[in-house]
């Protein structure tokens, strides 16, 4: 198999702010693996939180072409070796294992959503994000967002109940879940989880740091709503210690190394009869179309990440009235709207 790979910035359409930073573009990286005469195409979205870069994908990349032997098949064996050997970068892995994937639709000529055995009519509805921004920014987005049912409102700042205000103020009938994004403290989450609530909420996601399970599991008693976990979530080992601590997880691929890392995610927290969400970063289509293929599995959805971008440069992965439309292509179903360097 040949690996070969490529920077690619994308732009938002409003500056993405979280309760940590606040992004107006993202360099990701569009991973290409050729073999047989067949493409398969991958998205590599690093996060700094997760001590990742395009410096050390582009690292790993070169690291991991050599391992990758010479049948994309065996993406089984493949991804095990990639995981033990670089389980630091796993939003590279998982652009490796979402080109190996495409790869396996494309040659056998099947969308990956059915190679998986996946039912596409139980699409769940998408959230589309609200950053954290000034007020009169914040009305122009909940306007901007009409089409959307449900919004998932980041918080975590001191002026985290205004936003609320406004966002209710501008869509006082639809769906609100809130991403404190770690921002609140053991001594003021149970203040400030009541005063949220009162925004009528769908749920409530990483109130507090990885690590502070105390308080995540007094916050999960308190709640009416579920109180999801995010960065207290990322990789299949970390699921059983969440059971009876929060009500349920949100699976990114960036974080957990891929579809077949996500896949494993959803099995050991289904048994563990846990809600899940499927997230995502700030990508492409590319990468949302990757997570998508497993959305008809989870609870809640929230793959907005290519519809947050001033233009996004890949096609292929469609929405009506909040809901993605799985193609019916094979592989991932998307391409790209100009060339693919190597």
């Amino acid at each position: 198999m040949k690996l070969t790979w490529s920077r690619q910035r994308i732009v938002c359409a409003h500056p993405f702010g979280t309760a940590r930073d606040t992004s107006t573009a993202k360099q990701t990286i569009v991973v290409r693996l050729d073999h047989d005469g067949v493409t398969g195409l991958g998205e590599a979205a690093p996060v700094s939180y997760y001590g990742q870069s395009v410096e050390s994908a582009e690292s790993t990349l070169g690291r991991a072409a050599p391992l990758l032997g010479d049948d994309p098949f065996c993406f089984e064996t493949i991804l095990d070796r990639l995981c033990a050997a670089f389980g630091d970068q796993r939003a590279t892995i998982a652009a490796i294992d979402a080109a190996l994937h495409d790869w396996v639709g494309k040659r056998l000529g099947v969308p990956v959503w059915r190679l998986l055995g996946i039912d596409p009519a139980g699409m769940p509805t998408t959230s589309f994000t609200i950053g954290v921004d000034n007020l009169e920014t914040i009305a122009l987005k909940v306007r901007q967002a009409d089409d959307y049912p449900i919004l998932k409102i980041k918080i975590g700042t001191e002026n985290e109940v205004d936003i609320l205000e406004t966002v209710r103020h501008h869509a006082p009938d639809k769906t609100l879940r809130v991403d404190a994004n770690t921002g609140w403290s053991s001594g003021d989450a149970d203040a400030r989880l009541q005063r949220v609530l009162a925004y009528d909420l769908e749920l409530v996601e990483q109130p507090v740091l990885p690590g502070e399970d105390d308080t995540l599991t007094r916050l999960t008693q308190a709640s009416p709503v579920p109180v999801i976990a995010d960065e207290s979530a990322v990789v299949p080992a970390d699921v059983p210690a969440l059971a009876g601590c929060v009500d349920g997880i949100n699976i990114k691929l960036s974080k957990c190394g891929g579809i077949r890392e996500a896949y494993r995610m959803i099995a050991i927290a289904r048994a563990l009869d846990m809600k899940i969400m499927l997230g995502c970063m700030i990508e492409s289509s590319l990468g949302i179309a990757a997570a998508a293929q497993l959305a008809p599995l989870v609870d809640y959805v929230d793959l907005d990440g290519h519809l947050l971008l001033a233009e996004d440069p890949f096609t292929g992965l469609d929405h009506q009235n909040g809901k993605l439309i799985l193609s019916t292509q094979p592989g991932l179903g998307v391409s790209a709207k100009g060339s693919i360097a190597n």
